[in-house]
């Protein structure tokens, strides 16, 4: 009974990492103009929007 459980388990789970390759963790480096110094910023952003996320000031 447990096989079955697990298979069951990761049918379900498939689905989800299927969808999970869609999205992507950006980081970019902002550099401040009080200090100078660089901070960086992170998100989690779909796969299309890449490009939009990076050309943000």
């Amino acid at each position: 009974m447990a096989k079955a459980a697990k298979t069951a388990i990761k049918s379900k789970d498939a689905k989800a990492a299927a969808d999970a390759k869609n999205w992507t963790k950006v980081i970019r480096a902002v550099r401040s103009s009080k200090t100078g110094a660089y901070t960086f910023k992170e998100a989690i952003v779909h796969k299309e929007k890449i490009k939009e996320f990076l050309a943000q000031k």
